[in-house]
C-alpha cells in the first residue's frame, strides 16, 4: 500500500504568528509544509510573497511546498526559487510557456509542478504531464480557506491516476482545498499521494490524530506506514 503524504497550509494561520503554525505542522509529523502565494490578480487575496517563503525555511526543516497562484510565475520565479522550496508549482491557466517554467525549476533541483484550478480539466494539461513532477489538483476554487470540497475533482484525480498508470508516469498528485478526514478517504482511493489542509488542521485538538486520519493510518486504509 503506497504512503499518503500530508502538507499542512498555512493559509488560515496568524501571519503575525506564523512559527506557531509551523511547529504545530513539524509536531504533528507532517510532511510538507504548503506555503500559497496569491497575487490579488490570478485569484482575489494577496498573501505573501518570497521573504516569506525564505524566513520559514529558516525556521523549520519540513519541505516547503510552494503554490504560486500569480498571473505570468516566469516574471517572479527567481525569487521564489531562491527562497528554498523542495516542491514549487505554478498554474497552467497563468502562463504560456509552462514547459520552460518546468525546465527553470528542475535546473534548480527543486521538484516541479502543474496546478489547475476545478473547472480546468485534466485533458488540458496536455504533453505537460511527462515533464513535471508534481500535479496539484485544485478541490477548490482558489483564494481563500475553509471552502467545501468540490465533489467533480475527485473524478479528476481518478483520471489523473489513471493516466500516469496508461504512460508509466511517476508524478504525484497533490489536492489542496477543502479536505478533512471524510474527502481525504476518498481522494486516497481516488489516487492522491500528498493532502494539503489548512483551517481544517488548524481547527483540531489534536493535529497529529488529524495528520494520521489524513494519511489513513487511523484506518487501516493506503496512508498506513
Amino acid at each position: 500500500m503506497k504512503r499518503v503524504f500530508v502538507s499542512p497550509s498555512i493559509l488560515s494561520g496568524d501571519f503575525t504568528a506564523v512559527s506557531d503554525v509551523v511547529r504545530r505542522a513539524e509536531e504533528a509529523g507532517a510532511d510538507y509544509l504548503h506555503l500559497d502565494v496569491m497575487d490579488g490578480h490570478f485569484v482575489p487575496n494577496i498573501t505573501f510573497g518570497p521573504k516569506m517563503v525564505s524566513d520559514i525555511r529558516k525556521i523549520s526543516s519540513l519541505p516547503l511546498d510552494v503554490h504560486l497562484m500569480v498571473q505570468r510565475p516566469e516574471l517572479l520565479l527567481d525569487e521564489f526559487l531562491a527562497a528554498g522550496p523542495s516542491i514549487l508549482t505554478f498554474h497552467v491557466e497563468a502562463t504560456v510557456h509552462a514547459h520552460r517554467l518546468v525546465q527553470r525549476i528542475r535546473e534548480r533541483n527543486v521538484r516541479a509542478g502543474v496546478c489547475v484550478i476545478p473547472s480546468t480539466p485534466a485533458a488540458m494539461l496536455g504533453e505537460m504531464i511527462h515533464f513535471v513532477d508534481i500535479v496539484l489538483v485544485m478541490t477548490v476554487n482558489p483564494g481563500f480557506g475553509g471552502q467545501t470540497l468540490i465533489r467533480r475533482t475527485v473524478d479528476k484525480v481518478r483520471e489523473l491516476d489513471r493516466c500516469r498508470n496508461r504512460h508509466g508516469l511517476s508524478y504525484r498528485i497533490i489536492c489542496d482545498g477543502g479536505i478533512n478526514l471524510e474527502t481525504a478517504a476518498d481522494l486516497r482511493e481516488a489516487g492522491a499521494d500528498i493532502l494539503v489542509s489548512g483551517s481544517a488542521f488548524l481547527e483540531v485538538s489534536d493535529p497529529g490524530e488529524f495528520v494520521r486520519g489524513l494519511r489513513g493510518d487511523l484506518d487501516g486504509g493506503p496512508g498506513l506506514r
